[in-house]
């Protein structure tokens, strides 16, 4: 479907996208608010095709692409039900016989929070690997760029939540900013993207940068 060479470096991605393809296409039928599943995806939209045509360009570590494919399932099911709608409490309850919100006292549904946490900590690996390729920062700046990128795009994401919103208002306007009546909604997701991408950036100074070990961040010939 995509002119991309499916060499031996391409097929562990490629068995990725397949995956994801079955799986985008089923959380696609039938979701709860058509409309906001539309605006959600837009980040599939964009994201997905970047990764695929620039893989000859800069091919990720598996450990990156997995951790992104991890993400975007998340965020599929996210898009499904509406982050707000998530049933996650009902899913722990029919497995442990208790809703997972009592457990923990929350009063909320926290679906979008652990989201953005995820962002932070999943997306980190492959931002590193973007960051040492088109520029190879030195010193600190190894770790303080990857970070500030995640911040940075955190911030992007929540004025764009927030545009639309205003643009479209009404239900999906509601739906899609998903803030459930928390005026410091925006600050703590992007809070919790901070955090996550803190905490991923600790874990690769510890174990070392996926590319680095394996030789898999690669300039095509």
């Amino acid at each position: 479907m995509f002119a991309v060479d499916l060499g031996r470096p391409y097929v562990y991605p490629a068995l990725l996208l397949a995956a994801f393809t079955v799986i985008f296409i089923a959380l696609g039928i039938a979701p709860l608010y058509r409309e906001d599943w539309l605006l959600e995806n837009m980040l599939v939209f964009i994201a997905v095709p970047l990764l695929i045509f620039g893989i000859r360009r800069l091919r990720l570590s598996n450990l990156s692409y997995t951790l992104l494919f991890l993400f975007f399932v998340l965020h599929e099911i996210g898009a499904h039900y509406t982050y707000s709608l998530v049933p996650y409490d009902a899913w722990f309850e029919e497995l442990s016989g208790r809703p997972l919100n009592g457990l923990l006292g929350w009063e909320r549904n926290h679906y979008d929070r652990v989201i953005h946490f995820a962002y932070g900590l999943l997306i980190l690996p492959a931002v590193v690997e973007l960051i040492a390729h088109v520029a190879s920062p030195r010193g600190i700046w190894r770790f303080i760029l990857p970070v500030t990128f995640i911040c940075s795009h955190s911030v992007i994401y929540e004025m764009v939540e927030w545009g639309a919103a205003w643009r479209f208002g009404g239900d999906l306007g509601t739906a899609y900013l998903g803030t459930q009546g928390d005026e410091w909604d925006s600050q703590k997701d992007m809070a919790l993207a901070a955090l996550g991408a803190v905490i991923g950036m600790f874990l690769v100074s510890i174990i070392g940068s996926p590319s680095a070990r394996s030789a898999q961040l690669r300039t095509a010939p």
